[in-house]
């Protein structure tokens, strides 16, 4: 027996009977001719018996009739007993999982004379589903051989990869023939058209005749839920499904069935309170007989439900609805009403949906939504317009590519998309804008947003946690939980309040000209704060002259000033009374300094620490120190590597995608992952520590880190060793590599060290818990900085500075340590030219690279040049043990 139009299969009632009185109600069915298979028993060979050519046909895992002839270029068929031909209903469910034509076509016979429906004397009537005009239609078959049209369905109707289908015939005592069918499945039946035809009044068999051609068609033809019934004469009058508003003056009335075409159009028969009236106008829908547009010369009350009362229209067979009502409401849709819900970005490796990217759209209003025109952008362009649809209010819709609807419309309802924007792996801004152009939601996502680094490989979504937090980016979004890799037409598995208690914070300002500064915020602002008197600037330029909210993430500020700011000055500019868009006041994170930027030389930037071996789940990071007196912009600079083998360049990728201003003294450091460095690193200021979307790759070994500016020249680079690190250290994974002085030579070993342990051996962002600034001692001398000292990389004096200064250039020099028996414990320098002032770092190991007995120590510097003269300088040092 079948299955319900959800697909799931129901048990025959009969079996729960007693056996007498089954055989009572059994008895009826087979005198009347009527007869219902949904093949829940697995076969087509009982209850009631099907006959043909049984290897054609099988019934499938789902309990479906489904055909098995491999055979290209023929045909076959299946039919059963049926005597039912007048006041009869058909019903019937199909599934053609190809595009039909003149040779791919499907007959179905409501009546046949005879069980072999094949055969040419066989009279009746069947149902066509396809052929060259790809519709639904009713033919009458005659003993000639012949048939003939008698109901003519709408073409292109079967024009699709996948048709599903539920088809109904109707047959009156007077031979009125109806069709209808139900394209999807969906429960409304749409009439293809009726005719009166009473030529066979008889019937033997009920059947299916497939025509295929190639192998493509093979094995594609479903079918289920057959009924042959009595037919009931209608006596219930239409009723409204829906109502919606299509603007502010258009209502789509939905009715369960067709209408007389007089009533239907007649604007008498429709009214709306609210002072609206009666329509304009009323018209039929070409495409679906059961859709009336209503046309009014009144606006709908925005935001306002509404009664729609339907007085005297009436269905095909006579029945007049009479004070039917329905309530609607027109809205007009205000940004964040519509949001990005979840995003398939990667869906490869496959985790469990299908292998396709899409975007799950949620209408966060109190009213429905027609999305109609709505358009989805990336940098690149927008996507074609979406189609009539409507969004209910705190439902989900779902976007993709038009090849890819027909696997996600088993999620939930998906929305074909023409020239769907490729969503990047890495991440990307995208945003939705309505049919005007007026933009709803924008994200820019990243691949740090998965929080996973795991699930950000693929086969995973993004979903937002908090729909009512549309604005917070980053900490609103999770990679799902759900075991299939996400939650398509479903609530978000992450869902939970997030609400936004946190006020927004300035992030920083950029001066493209000496009258305009823009400023980044780190969420989007609420676009009734911009005003021009709320941002002022210092050193007497005073407040802006007008102020302008950049979209689409609306977390910019174009503002202009009437004063002109100069070259080599730092300003700082202040925003008050800013909030964002959950109503958060700004508060203590309201300024920012600002400036005109000037082109860098070399070493004004300075590679300052790196971080090439991160820790499990870690990312690299570079840092840079504005070592100058300039105001520098990381938008005009490019970091690369070098390739080990040729030494080239290698790819060059922005420190920074914007401008950026880097000001004297600033510490600046760029990832692939922000959030990940601030989990598993004490990151003081975020603002400092910024996403780099592409970055160079820094060997765990060796490598170059290189700084170059826009016009070729090169900034810094370090050529960095692995072997710089701690001697003590074993593991140097998730350390970084520490300039200990910003103004020795970059790529002096001894100028750097690990990343103290009690800094969590690493400082993105400030400065360095190994630096140490070079003191020049007397002329002619040395300093040890400091004279006491604790090897213990604890980020407390771990090490010390051998600070000297010679009179005149070309000396060369040897440096010994000796403990305070006068025993050499390391040869720290031999033979090595120094310059006039400079210095060597002891991390108190030996020669053997173990650590010395804590105690005295001397330092012996020698040195001597070319001319013969030498000088020897001694100074005490101790090491020193925690207990």
């Amino acid at each position: 027996m079948g299955k319900n139009s959800g697909g799931q299969k129901r048990r025959n009632n009969l079996w729960n009977l007693p056996l007498y009185f089954t055989l009572l109600l059994a008895a009826p069915l087979c005198v009347w001719g009527q007869f219902t298979d949904n093949f829940s028993d697995g076969n087509f060979t009982n209850n009631p018996l099907w006959t043909g050519n049984n290897n054609d046909w099988i019934v499938n895992a789902e309990g479906q009739l489904q055909s098995n002839n491999t055979t290209l270029n023929t045909s076959f068929s299946l039919s059963t007993a049926n005597q039912k031909a007048t006041a009869a209903q058909w019903d019937f469910y199909v599934r053609l999982a190809f595009n039909t034509s003149g040779a791919n076509y499907v007959d179905v016979y409501l009546t046949a004379s005879q069980s072999n429906i094949t055969l040419t004397n066989t009279t009746g009537y069947f149902v066509r589903l396809g052929d060259t005009p790809d519709e639904v239609s009713l033919y009458r078959k005659d003993a000639s051989g012949g048939s003939t049209k008698i109901i003519d369905g709408a073409d292109g109707l079967l024009n699709s990869s996948n048709n599903v289908l539920r088809v109904r015939v109707v047959r009156t005592a007077n031979n009125q023939w109806t069709l209808s069918r139900d394209l999807g499945s969906t429960g409304s039946y749409i009439p293809e058209g009726s005719v009166t035809d009473a030529t066979y009044t008889t019937s033997t068999a009920f059947g299916i005749w497939v025509r295929q051609s190639t192998a493509s068609f093979v094995q594609r033809h479903y079918f289920d839920d057959f009924e042959v019934k009595d037919y009931v004469p209608d006596i219930t009058p239409p009723s409204i499904v829906s109502v919606s508003a299509s603007n502010n003056r258009t209502v789509e009335v939905l009715f369960n069935e067709s209408l007389t075409t007089n009533t239907a159009i007649n604007a008498a028969n429709y009214s709306v309170n609210n002072n609206v009236g009666n329509p304009l106008s009323a018209a039929v829908d070409a495409g679906n007989p059961l859709l009336i547009r209503l046309t009014f010369a009144t606006d709908f009350p925005n935001g306002t439900n509404n009664t729609l009362t339907v007085n005297g229209v009436a269905d095909l067979t006579g029945n007049v609805l009479n004070n039917g009502t329905a309530s609607f409401a027109f809205y007009t849709p205000q940004r964040y009403d519509i949001v990005f819900n979840e995003l398939m970005a990667d869906p490869s490796p496959v985790v469990g949906l299908p292998e396709v990217e899409w975007i799950e759209l949620k209408n966060t209003s109190r009213f429905p939504i027609n999305l109609q025109g709505y358009r989805l952008a990336r940098s690149s362009g927008l996507s074609g317009p979406l189609p009539p649809f409507v969004l209910r209010a705190d439902s989900l819709v779902i976007l993709a590519a038009s090849s890819a609807t027909s696997v996600l419309n088993p999620f939930g309802n998906t929305l074909p998309v023409s020239s769907f924007p490729t969503l990047p792996n890495d991440g990307d801004l995208i945003w939705l804008q309505d049919g005007s152009g007026r933009l709803m939601h924008a994200v820019s996502y990243s691949i740090s947003w998965y929080q996973n680094v795991v699930k950000s490989a693929g086969g995973w979504t993004l979903e937002m946690i908090d729909s009512k937090n549309p604005c917070a980016g980053s900490p609103n979004w999770r990679a799902s939980t759900n075991a299939s890799g996400g939650t398509p037409g479903r609530a978000n598995s992450v869902a939970a309040t997030n609400t936004d208690q946190t006020a927004p914070r300035l992030f920083s300002a950029f001066a493209p000209n000496p009258n305009r500064v823009t400023l980044t915020f780190n969420e989007p602002l609420d676009s009734g704060f911009s005003a021009a008197a709320t941002y002022s600037l210092s050193n007497g330029i005073g407040t802006a002259t007008s102020a302008s909210l950049l979209p689409p993430l609306f977390n910019q500020v174009v503002l202009n000033f009437a004063t002109a700011m100069q070259q080599g000055t730092v300003y700082n500019i202040t925003a008050t009374n800013v909030r964002d868009c959950s109503g958060n006041l700004i508060s203590i994170n309201n300024t920012a300094n600002v400036g005109l930027a000037v082109t860098p030389d070399s070493l004004d930037l300075i590679v300052n620490e790196i971080l090439f071996q991160p820790p499990p789940l870690g990312v690299d990071y570079l840092e840079v120190y504005n070592r100058s007196n300039k105001i520098l912009d990381a938008g005009t600079l490019f970091f690369a590597n070098r390739s080990s083998t040729s030494g080239n360049l290698g790819t060059l990728y922005p420190l920074n995608p914007q401008n950026r201003l880097l000001f004297p003294g600033q510490f600046y450091a760029v990832t692939e992952n922000p959030e990940i460095v601030a989990q598993q690193y004490n990151v003081k200021d975020p603002a400092a520590v910024v996403l780099a979307p592409n970055m160079p790759s820094f060997s765990n070994d060796k490598g170059t880190a290189v700084i170059i500016s826009n016009t070729g020249n090169i900034i810094d680079e370090l050529r960095y060793d692995t072997k710089w690190h701690f001697g003590l250290i074993d593991n140097e994974q998730g350390i970084s590599l520490e300039r200990i002085d910003y103004n020795r030579p970059t790529n002096f070993a001894e100028n750097w060290t690990s990343a103290a342990a009690s800094a969590s051996f690493g400082t993105p962002g400030y400065e360095n818990s190994q630096y140490r600034a070079d003191v020049a001692p007397p002329s002619g001398d040395i300093r040890l900085n400091p004279r006491l000292f604790s090897p213990d990389n604890d980020g407390f004096e771990d090490f010390t500075l051998i600070e000297f200064e010679v009179s005149e250039p070309g000396y060369t020099a040897n440096v010994t340590i000796f403990d305070a028996a006068g025993r050499p414990v390391k040869l720290l320098q031999r033979n090595t030219t120094i310059a006039r002032r400079g210095s060597f770092r002891w991390d108190g190991l030996n020669d053997k690279q173990q650590r010395v007995a804590a105690g005295n120590y001397v330092v012996y510097f020698e040195i001597f040049n070319l001319r013969g003269q030498k000088q020897a300088f001694k100074k005490g040092v101790t090491v020193t043990r925690k207990f």
